[in-house]
Formats: structure tokens, sequence, C-alpha cells
């Protein structure tokens, strides 16, 4: 699941690598799904069918928005 988030996301557009040959935004979207994975203890598959609950509670307003709102809110921009 992890591959085709990035394979996803690279058709999408996103950066793989900065100018300076850095990882850039698909690393760091997929290094921050593993990292709600891991606050939540739950897999990517496990996530991925609990998209919309996830999204809400780290969106705006949610119970979690803190979390969400991390590194100029690349949390839930990863979620989404």
């Amino acid at each position: 699941m992890k591959q085709q988030f990035e394979n996803y996301l690279i058709k999408e557009g996103y950066s793989v690598t900065s100018a300076a040959g850095n990882p850039s935004t698909v690393y760091d979207y997929q290094k921050r799904i593993d990292k709600v994975c891991k606050w939540e203890n739950m897999t990517w598959a496990d996530l991925a069918k609990n998209i919309n609950a996830i999204v809400t509670q780290y969106d705006a307003g949610g119970n979690k928005e803190n979390l969400g709102c991390k590194s100029h809110c690349a949390v839930i921009n990863a979620l989404k």
C-alpha cells in the first residue's frame, strides 16, 4: 500500500527529490502517514479503511488538530 501511495503522489506531480537532490514531498508524506499509523496503532491498510474518520480527527476542529498541523500542516495534507 505504501508503494501505491508513492506511485499516486508521483502521478499527481509531487516531488520525489528537491533541487538539491534531497528527498522531497513524496518521501515526507510517506513518513507522515507512518507517524499517523504509529500514533493510531494501525497498519496502512487499517488507515485506508478508516481514512474519513482519521481525517476528521486530524483536520481543523478535530480532537487531534494539533497533530494534523505539525510541520505546516504536512500531516493533514498527507492524509488528505
